[in-house]
């Protein structure tokens, strides 16, 4: 096990293409780190960088306290676990999982036990005799964990070990992967373009975009505090509400106002807020923030806002509601109390609790924060 270190990394492919751009990133010794972006924003060169295969532009990649500039990829003890998982389809599991273990040159008794330990903690022990092609794509995915693990490498590079399995699978996999890196305790970067994934395993989360880092942080401060915009919809299962708004001044205090959405906010928000008087903002809130209040068509109560109901979705012990104030329509996720009773067309109160809204600068996408000093 050891540190992973990659400071101001940077890739960039002939045309030129610049896959990567100014990462810089530390992973401490036995952490499991998520990184999480849509398709082509550099999350698979990163990974492939660390484990040589690919040689950065410009920057440094240490682990361990060691450069590994010039160190051939075989010489680094990293581990990659494929998206296409890339087993020998001659071997079969047995020997697949001990494949790296014989390179070493590791005595027969100790190769055995340790793919014996390995199998029986993914489950796949009553697989060994079977060949790659007779697995099923969950089971090509354990074995291929497995032969990474195998030899305990300081680095562990998983890409996108749960694509293009079911969502039962995926879940499976997901949770032997948690559970086999608290055992293990290997220093693990997880690559993956769900961010459900990356916000169930990874203790941190790097979201990426465009070849750089938005945000790195815990699943936790990504959704409470999210950077941009572009961090708050890539946080959450949901997508988030935003209104395109305009700030007023009112009082010693500000209003936000998105057509018949008329919000008061609280001292906490004027210190990011104060400069911005009369400019537009996009204030976003997620579903699950917006409370239905009261249901039917009497006025609203004090402080909440009439909207009408257009569309109700049940998904189990979720309802989902599609509101109408005015030109905005918002989602909003109900509980089971009382969600039972709605329907097209039916009059409701919503409430917004301004603890739990982001505003965005709406030219850049950043997250409005307090000025610095």
């Amino acid at each position: 096990m050891a540190s992973l270190s990659l400071d101001r990394v940077a890739k960039t492919f002939p045309g030129p293409i610049r896959a990567v751009e100014g990462f810089s990133l530390d992973v401490e010794d036995g952490a499991l780190v998520a990184l999480v972006g849509p398709s082509g924003c550099g999350k698979t060169t990163v990974l492939r960088m660390i484990a040589g295969l690919e040689a950065p532009s410009r920057g440094r990649i240490a682990l361990g306290g060691r450069d590994l500039a010039g160190v051939a990829p075989r010489d680094r003890d990293v581990a990659m676990v494929f998206e296409n998982q890339a087993l020998y389809p001659h071997l079969d599991v047995e020997r697949n999982i001990a494949f790296g273990l014989r390179l070493r040159k590791m005595p027969r008794a100790q190769i055995a036990r340790r793919v014996q330990e390995i199998a029986e903690r993914l489950d796949i022990a009553p697989l060994l005799a079977r060949r790659p092609a007779t697995l099923s794509a969950g089971q090509r995915g354990r074995v291929a964990l497995a032969r990474a693990l195998a030899r305990r490498p300081k680095a562990l590079l998983l890409d996108e070990p749960l694509a293009n399995l079911d969502p039962r699978l995926r879940d499976r996999l997901g949770e032997q992967i948690r559970r086999v890196h608290a055992e293990e305790r290997l220093t693990t970067l997880l690559v993956t373009h769900h961010h459900d994934e990356a916000m169930r395993l990874g203790q941190r989360v790097v979201v990426m975009r465009q070849g750089r880092i938005e945000q790195v942080g815990t699943p936790d401060e990504l959704y409470d505090h999210p950077a941009s915009q572009f961090v708050a919809e890539l946080s959450a299962p949901t997508a988030i509400n935003l209104l395109v708004g305009r700030l007023e001044q009112r009082g010693d205090g500000l209003r936000f106002r998105a057509d018949a959405i008329v919000l008061d906010l609280p001292a906490p928000q004027l210190e990011c807020l104060a400069d911005r008087s009369g400019q537009p903002v996009v204030l976003g809130i997620r579903p699950e923030h917006v409370a239905l209040v009261s249901a039917g068509g009497s006025p609203a109560e004090r402080g909440t806002i009439p909207g009408r109901v257009e569309h109700v979705e049940r998904l189990g012990p979720d309802t989902w509601v599609r509101v109408r104030v005015g030109a905005q329509c918002l989602t909003i996720r109900a509980g089971p109390a009382g969600s039972r009773q709605l329907a097209p067309g039916q009059g409701v109160a919503l409430a917004f609790p301004t603890d739990r809204l982001h505003f965005f600068d709406p030219a850049t996408g950043k997250a409005c924060r307090p000025p610095v000093g």
